[in-house]
């Protein structure tokens, strides 16, 4: 018996212990890794690191900027509605009363609608009508215009560079009626300026009433909104632009002035109080226009067209 039990753990003791295989590595090893990933994509590579700089610069460049947009507004009324919709006020949606009396006026305001083919037309009950007005008398029409999206003012003057042209912009200091905005929108177009500046606060916005004086101009000619008005005239001398201001006692008159043929920012101020203390200083000209009639003060509008009609015909 203890010859066999040597004999088992000599048969034991010749046994190969356990061996310590691979894990599929030297397998995995001799398979292909795929095709060469491009230059620019292997770490530590000169395209590599090219890449990754352009990547960073885009990433540092400021973001387009733009002057906001401004609130929504209701026109009411069926002669309000129907010269909007003649004009060519933007709009979204048309609410038309229901079982409204269908007069001339109202049937001409819902052909020019229809003839629109983006201009959703709802009808709706007159309670919902005087809560949408706050009990204004729209007389069963009521048309919705959306807000107006506002350029900054750095885009007027790059406009023009992108079309090989000295720039010409119109800026208004403490203009507050939107007919002389429209006004002066009109004669920019008419003269070939490139945009009117406007500030944030305290003066006209483009609504129905500047749509509409502006003749179909402003859908052309791009209205700019900056938040203070010193600083982006000071920007626009920083850039290569003359700021010239009317003044009634300006030392200059506007025909004598060489400015107006080049880069130039005409500011206009309201008629009555002129230019605010800080805008006048900014301009590097005052400029007057002589008025032999004895008229004290022009409005906005006039003013402007008188301006850009003297900067247009040096330009020509």
């Amino acid at each position: 018996m203890a010859g066999n039990s040597q004999r088992r753990n000599r048969r034991t003791s010749n046994k190969k212990g356990a061996q310590v295989g691979s894990g599929g590595k030297r397998r995995r090893g001799l398979e292909g890794k795929g095709p060469t990933p491009p230059a620019s994509a292997r770490k530590g590579h000169v395209k590599s690191r090219v890449a990754n700089a352009k990547a960073k610069q885009a990433a540092r460049r400021p973001v387009a900027r733009r002057g906001g947009k401004g609130s929504s507004e209701m026109v009411v009324g069926r002669n309000p509605v129907f010269e909007a919709l003649r004009d060519g006020v933007p709009a979204t949606m048309l609410y038309v009363q229901q079982f409204i009396d269908n007069d001339e006026r109202v049937r001409e305001a819902l052909q020019l609608a229809t003839a629109r083919g983006n201009l959703h037309i709802m009808e709706a009950p007159r309670p919902e009508l005087d809560r949408m007005t706050n009990g204004l008398n729209h007389q069963g029409l009521v048309l919705q215009v959306p807000p107006y999206e506002y350029a900054h003012p750095e885009d007027l003057a790059a406009s023009a560079a992108d079309h090989g042209e000295d720039p010409l912009i119109v800026a208004l200091d403490g203009v507050t009626d939107p007919r002389n905005l429209g006004a002066v929108v009109r004669s920019v177009s008419a003269f070939g300026g490139h945009g009117v500046v406007v500030p944030e606060r305290r003066a006209a916005g483009m609504t129905a009433g500047a749509w509409k004086t502006s003749a179909g101009t402003a859908a052309r000619t791009p209205v700019a909104r900056a938040t203070n008005l010193t600083r982006a005239l000071e920007a626009y001398q920083k850039a290569g632009l003359t700021v010239v201001g009317l003044a009634a006692d300006g030392e200059h008159e506007v025909g004598d002035l060489e400015a107006l043929g080049g880069p130039v920012v005409v500011v206009v101020g309201s008629e009555g109080k002129g230019l605010s203390r800080l805008v006048g200083e900014t301009c590097d000209y005052l400029v007057r226009i002589p008025m032999p009639g004895g008229a004290e003060s022009l409005n906005a509008g006039v003013a402007a067209g008188v301006v850009l009609y003297e900067a247009a015909r040096r330009r020509a």
